[in-house]
């Protein structure tokens, strides 16, 4: 087969028939990770979330006030509401297809692009439905508008015919959208009842003026069958629950909403929840337009932001000069917030929404919370006592752990003489420092040059390193190349593993783009995930992305990642002059130093990955790395027969 791959081809053969075109919704089938981010559990949940999403915009709106999801028995899904229905009359632009049709069957259409239909909303990219469509071997979507009900079924992103009217409904009206995702895409995995009930239950929390009615005939013995959800105190009532009994530093949290039109004459709001615990570890969970965005974004910056300015101003007032070395860590550690916004034609990092980028949010949410946190301090002077005591505790802690660590570290640096190896960073604090883990001598040679000489540290590893997973203790102490990165790190394996004696704050890996690196890439993740979890878990380990390519035409350079994107510039052209050239990096040996660092090492231009675990699901975790890594060959070989079928390129 190999032979086959890299045989050279009649250019006879090349011709205006092999330049495909994907039409309609084909592009989804074909890469369905770059609309859904993958074809897992996870993406397989987001295609709920999407159309959930559309009846949560009616209801932001105000156009809907119940929302009705149910699951059925053979895991195919309902998501109902009582909005104004999707349009099924002709739309202008294709007046041989209904609205509805051109929604669910074309990317980038859709009623939230102008901000006439909404001001603001969850879905803005177009996309959502008519993904959800691509990716279900059967859509079925009914209409109730005018006292009138219509209905259009979908298989694949292919409508099975036209809009019909089958019947009259008197006292109903909204959208009833029913999907069963394609095993062809999805495989084995299937709907979780325990997860799509949270997911749910937390938009009930996100607008207090929704009832959301949840329904299930797969009983798990863990979820109810039946549920209705509605909290008046909205993020307040969320977070109470999520406490629980744990103690808190203030009786009531600091919550509340403002509305930026009434203070700053712009569309959307804000809605905010918090409160201090010793019980447990800070978290914050934050929202825009009622969709989760796990890595934060400026809203969570501007939160924060309006937090720490609070607290210091307020230490200020009471004459605590130490308030003035609190940071945003020290408010993090045992503050557990909750951040909702809802602003018009926000910015997302990618389709799944993970960020949100919206610059002008950052300011809003800091002006709006700024003021009510400053007047909750004052009305509240035992709880903001208590607050401001147990953060300055946290910063005086945080000092001393860095003094210890500096100190540490400069004893550990004369320790650790390893030539050819560790190359350390002259900057003896932890704080900005990164280590990056990167495979043979060549490209360590170009990292040595590209590195900045004061934060960013090298560690070369020859070869393959052991797969720790079931290896005796015996082995891995023994092992050269863990032995040397535990060192390096500084803190030990397994339950000696200490994350205060962490040597750097990144730590990245660095492999080549192609098999032999990703398979570099997984034993390492699985190294870490065993022995070093606690690190993972803390946000300290990333993947770095070297590019596959380097463009040149004339004096234009640009780097692409894969063979779709240098596809698309050679398509487009650099707008330089003369033919475009094309460098196929094989190797990170491969690329110059500018190369390099431009690309991959530079915070300023890189692009980072960061390793996380799902929180929802942390088992499933553990299972797949046992799956792919452990001993058992025949769980190996299962999983590839199961997802081999999503493999579309090989690089031989």
């Amino acid at each position: 087969m190999a032979d086959d791959l890299l045989s050279p081809a009649d250019p006879g053969d090349y011709n205006a028939d092999s330049i495909e075109v994907l039409e309609g919704l084909e592009p989804v089938r074909k890469r369905p990770g770059m609309y859904i981010g993958g074809t897992d559990e996870r993406a397989l949940h987001h295609m709920v979330a999407e159309i959930l999403d559309n009846s949560m915009d009616e209801a932001v709106a105000g156009h809907a006030n119940r929302i009705e999801v149910e699951l059925h028995d053979d895991y195919s899904l309902t998501v109902r509401d009582n909005g104004r229905g999707i349009p099924i009359d002709p739309h202008p632009k294709f007046p041989d297809k209904s609205a509805l049709e051109v929604i669910l069957c074309t990317l980038h259409a859709g009623g939230k692009f102008s901000g006439k239909a909404y001001q603001t909303s969850g879905g803005l990219h177009g996309v959502g439905a008519s993904v959800v469509n691509a990716l279900s071997d059967s859509m079925v979507v009914q209409v109730a508008r005018n006292k009138e009900l219509f209905e259009q079924r979908f298989s694949r992103g292919v409508p099975l015919g036209p809009v019909e009217k089958i019947g009259t409904a008197s006292n109903r009206r909204g959208t009833t959208v029913t999907f069963h995702a394609d095993p062809d895409i999805f495989g084995h995995h299937k709907f979780k009842p325990a997860r799509l009930f949270k997911s749910i239950r937390s938009k009930a929390y996100l607008f207090s003026g929704v009832e959301i009615r949840w329904k299930s005939a797969i009983d798990d013995n863990e979820t109810p069958l039946e549920a209705s959800f509605h909290f008046p105190g909205g993020l307040a009532d969320y977070l109470r629950e999520t406490l629980g009994a744990a103690s808190t530093y203030s009786d009531t949290p600091f919550a509340g909403t403002v509305d930026f039109q009434e203070k700053f004459g712009t569309p959307g709001k804000v809605e905010w929840a918090i409160n201090w615990t010793p019980s447990r570890d800070g978290f914050i969970q934050s929202y825009c337009n009622t969709v989760p965005t796990p890595e934060g974004g400026t809203h969570v910056a501007g939160f924060w932001a309006a937090i720490l300015k609070g607290i210091k101003a307020h230490g200020e007032r009471a004459n605590n000069r130490k308030a003035a070395q609190i940071t945003r860590d020290d408010l993090t550690s045992g503050g557990c917030a909750l951040v909702s916004t809802f602003i018009s034609e926000p910015e997302f990092v990618g389709q799944t929404k993970d960020r949100l980028a919206t610059v002008e949010a950052q300011r809003l949410v800091e002006n709006a919370v700024r003021d009510h946190f400053d007047h909750w301090l004052a009305s509240n002077t035992k709880s903001a006592g208590a607050i401001l005591d147990f953060l300055i505790l946290r910063a005086e802690e945080r000092l001393r752990r860095r003094q210890e660590k500096e100190t540490a570290r400069k004893s550990a640096t004369k320790k650790l003489r390893l030539p050819g190896k560790l190359t350390d960073c002259s900057n003896s604090a932890r704080d900005g420092t990164e280590l990056f883990i990167v495979e043979g001598d060549s490209a360590g040679g170009s990292a040595k040059m590209a590195r900045n000489r004061e934060t960013q540290a090298l560690l070369p590893l020859r070869g393959k390193i052991l797969n720790v997973l079931g290896a005796a203790s015996s082995k891995l102490g023994s092992n050269a190349e863990i032995s040397d990165l535990t060192q390096a790190l500084g803190t030990g394996l397994g339950t000696k593993f200490n994350l205060d004696d962490l040597r750097y704050d990144k730590i990245i890996i660095m492999t080549d783009a192609d098999v032999d690196g990703a398979h570099i890439a997984a034993l390492l993740m699985t190294f870490f995930f065993t022995q070093m979890r606690p690190l993972i878990d803390a946000g300290h380990l990333y993947l770095a992305c070297p590019p596959l390519y380097r463009l040149t035409q004339g004096a234009k350079r640009i780097y692409v990642a894969d063979d779709v994107a240098k596809e698309e510039v050679l398509k487009n052209g650099l707008g330089g002059k003369g033919r475009i050239d094309v460098q196929r990096f094989k190797g990170l040996g491969e690329m110059d130093a500018k190369d390099l660092k431009e690309t991959t090492m530079d915070p300023k231009s890189r692009t980072l990955i960061r390793v996380t675990i799902d929180e929802d699901e942390p088992g499933e975790t553990g299972d797949l790395v046992e799956r792919l890594m452990g001993k058992k060959p025949e769980l190996r070989f299962q999983y590839i027969q199961e997802n081999a079928r999503f493999v579309e390129e090989l690089d031989v």
